[in-house]
Formats: structure tokens, sequence, C-alpha cells
């Protein structure tokens, strides 16, 4: 009698690891999709304009102009040449290259304009400037 009862009471040498398992995939994707929103970009402050901007469609290529001046394509810093470089490259492969400016609100006015003139002499005609809208 005294066997049967300590068969009954075997104790269990398994762990059931698949909630774990659950709660580690869940934790990842919440992760991952806080980390993709949180990357927006380079901050700068737009200028304000009264009119709303059109969506921008996922080719779009956006240049940003710091208030001291330096440029980014997308988030990555470069210099003139590089971005007439690269600009070229995407336009061979896209000849409607979309372009964004987002340019800071005290940014020198000369940098803006070498960036458009360099869109000119590249032949791109699909141009946006980015605006925060005009809070009255």
């Amino acid at each position: 009698m005294k066997r049967r009862l300590l068969e009954d009471q075997k104790i269990l040498d398994e762990l059931n690891v698949t909630p774990l398992l659950d709660l580690a995939w869940t934790l990842l994707v919440v992760f991952v999709i806080s980390v993709t929103a949180a990357v927006q970009g380079i901050k700068v402050n737009l200028p304000k304009a009264s009119a709303a901007a059109s969506p921008v469609k996922p080719s779009t290529k956006a240049i940003t102009i710091t208030r001291d001046g330096q440029i980014f394509l997308d988030s990555f810093p470069v210099s003139m040449q590089e971005l007439e470089t690269r600009l070229s490259q995407y336009k061979a492969a896209d000849p409607n290259l979309p372009v964004v400016i987002k340019g800071d609100e005290d940014v020198y006015y000369k940098r803006v304009i070498e960036v458009l003139d360099l869109l000119g002499k590249l032949e791109i005609t699909q141009l946006g400037l980015v605006t925060q809208k005009l809070v009255k």
C-alpha cells in the first residue's frame, strides 16, 4: 500500500516551456513595433504653411537640411557630391523619382537653392517642400 501511494505522488521532472516561448515572442513583436515607430529621421524645425501636404510615396527620397547646413539623404549625412551621385543612381532606376526637401526654418536660403539647383541639373521634376501646418 505504501508503494502504491509513492507511485501516485511521483514528482514531475519536466517543465512546460510553451507559455514562456509565447511570452518571449510577444515581447519581441512589441519591441520591434515600438522601435520601428520611434525611428523618424532627423529632427528639424519646419517652417509653417497654410496648406496641408500630400501623402509621401514609399519610394520618395527625403533630403533634410539642418540648421547648420548639414545635408542628409533619408537619414544619412552626405556631401553635395555624394548627394548628386546617389540621386543620379536613384534617378536611373526610377525616372519619375519623387524627392522632398525638409529644411530647417533657420537654414540659410543659399543652401536650399544649391540643393534645388542640383535637382534641376539631374532633371528631377517630382519635388516637394515639407512644411508644418500653420496654426491660427
